[in-house]
């Protein structure tokens, strides 16, 4: 068996997701469980309610503090969440 045509499951997941178009949806989960990590525990711990839709990321906090941080720093996190995936899957933030 010939070495040049094996992949790596990596290779092999990515070719899998491309093919059954399910790219898209695999980042928008993974930006979702990223959150705590992207943001730091102190966002994470009051954001009540976080989901993707039309490549909007909606963000309901319970503070109204947090929400005005959020809204100043929307580009960076725009920015740093499709940084994470390695490409654009969050085009503008709802804040709720």
């Amino acid at each position: 068996m010939s070495r040049g045509s094996d992949i790596t499951i990596k290779e092999a997941v990515e070719k899998m997701l491309e093919v059954y178009k399910l790219r898209r949806k695999f980042d928008e989960t993974a930006l979702i469980a990223a959150w705590p990590e992207l943001m730091g525990q102190a966002i994470a711990n009051r954001t009540k309610r976080l989901y993707i839709r039309d490549r909007k990321l909606f963000i309901n906090v319970e503070s109204a503090v947090i929400k005005n941080e959020l809204l100043l720093m929307r580009s960076q996190i725009i920015g740093r969440m499709n940084e994470h995936v390695g490409q654009v899957v969050i085009e503008d933030i709802v804040l709720l």
